[in-house]
């Protein structure tokens, strides 16, 4: 089995082409949820936050108050570093578990949904093939002023505080292309899902552990028939 991580940007139409690869019966983990479910009350990663943090990122229920948060690591990247350092391994942790239920499940690849795939560069080591959800400027533009019913100003402001889709095209192994009409767009994610699914890239991991199990398997009879003492 291998990893696959899709990006996107504010309006591109990621969460459309998701939707599209889980009808086609694809494995997607999406790590924004990930990340939430990490820091909920309970688990080591909220315990750290409070610690290092306080209590003031709180809500009445326990829960994180996400915009305190925001707002006290925002321009501050000695803060914003010890939150990563904090979540992240948790996130992995929490990635690894979904990841190896897919591989028991048969899956041949595991789509991660991962918003700051390349900004972070933190997942990339661990990613096969990367896809990005592309369209062009004015088409992004368009969308995310009807979608948010926003002025041009104020949606210009917002693509413009991500790293432009131009760049991560470049940096991606594959582009899908949702400038035009979604049935275009549509056919490129079925001939992707395609490519992916022929690919023997999944091999290597799951004879390594067939080969492992074998091994295993071969030990415990060697126990069994030779050392145990018989009844």
């Amino acid at each position: 089995m291998f990893l696959v991580g899709l990006t996107g940007g504010i309006a591109s139409g990621k969460s459309s082409v998701i939707q599209v690869f889980q009808q086609l019966g694809c494995a997607v983990i999406d790590v924004d949820v990930m990340a939430r479910h990490v820091v909920q009350p309970g688990y080591p990663a909220h315990r750290r936050i409070v610690e290092a943090f306080g209590t003031e990122v709180l809500l009445e229920n326990g829960d994180i108050n996400r915009k305190v948060l925001g707002d006290l690591i925002f321009n501050q990247p000695d803060r914003r570093q010890l939150l990563n350092a904090i979540t992240h391994p948790e996130i992995r942790k929490e990635m690894m578990k979904e990841t190896f239920k897919y591989f028991l499940r048969g899956y041949r690849y595991v789509i991660l949904d991962i918003p700051l795939l390349f900004e972070t560069k933190k997942l990339l080591k661990y990613m096969k093939h990367t896809v990005v959800v592309y369209c062009d400027r004015d088409t992004q533009l368009a969308r995310l002023m009807r979608r948010n019913s926003l002025n041009r100003k104020d949606a210009e402001a917002r693509i413009n505080a991500q790293l432009p889709l131009t760049d991560k095209a470049r940096m991606a192994r594959h582009v899908l292309d949702n400038s035009g009409e979604w049935s275009v767009t549509k056919r490129q994610v079925i001939l992707l899902h395609a490519e992916l699914e022929r690919s023997l890239e999944y091999l290597p991991l799951r004879l390594g552990v067939l080969t492992g199990l074998a091994a295993i398997a071969s030990l415990l009879y060697l126990l069994t028939r030779y050392l145990l003492p018989y009844a």
